[in-house]
């Protein structure tokens, strides 16, 4: 990944640790955030009991996980939101939604997918544009490979349409 790295400047780039493992990686490009911002604004509670999740939803944000990993999922989703105002978020999401980029794969099949599912996030869902492919994924084993558009009803209460 070092060459396609190699003229994009320091200010462009973006860090996560994950068990260790350094990742460097480009700044989301516009059609990237478009489709961030296109599936966050379909997150909708499944029903409106107010005794269930609420589909507090944040796109990129900082996140520290129990093991010092840091991340930065392209969408996260909880059911209330988190304390931290200034800092790395520490509240494990409900679910996270992540849009691969080019070049990028193997940071969001190989890498993401795994961790989230150790750290037990109920559901990890990844979009890849290229083909309209949609991954879906919980820790109990359950694996949906879908094409887009889909909705999808998350464990936690949500609804999202991918």
């Amino acid at each position: 990944m070092i060459s396609i790295l190699e003229n994009v400047p320091a200010s462009e780039l973006r860090l996560e640790v994950v068990r260790g493992l350094t990742i460097w990686e480009a700044m989301p490009v516009l059609v990237h955030q478009e489709r961030v911002d296109f599936i966050r604004a379909t997150i909708r509670p499944q029903t409106y009991d107010p005794n269930i999740c609420k589909c507090f939803h944040y796109a990129d944000l900082s996140m520290r996980f129990p093991d010092g990993s840091q991340k930065r999922p392209d969408i996260a989703i909880f059911c209330e939101r988190p304390k931290e105002e200034r800092e790395a978020v520490t509240m494990l999401p409900e679910a996270v939604i992540e849009v691969v980029s080019e070049d990028y794969e193997a940071k969001d099949y190989q890498i993401g997918l795994p961790f989230y599912l150790a750290e037990g996030v109920k559901d990890i869902i990844i979009y890849n544009p290229a083909d309209n492919s949609v991954l879906h994924c919980r820790p109990d084993g359950t694996r949906n490979e879908m094409t887009s558009p889909v909705e999808i009803d998350l464990v936690c209460g949500c609804t999202v349409t991918v």
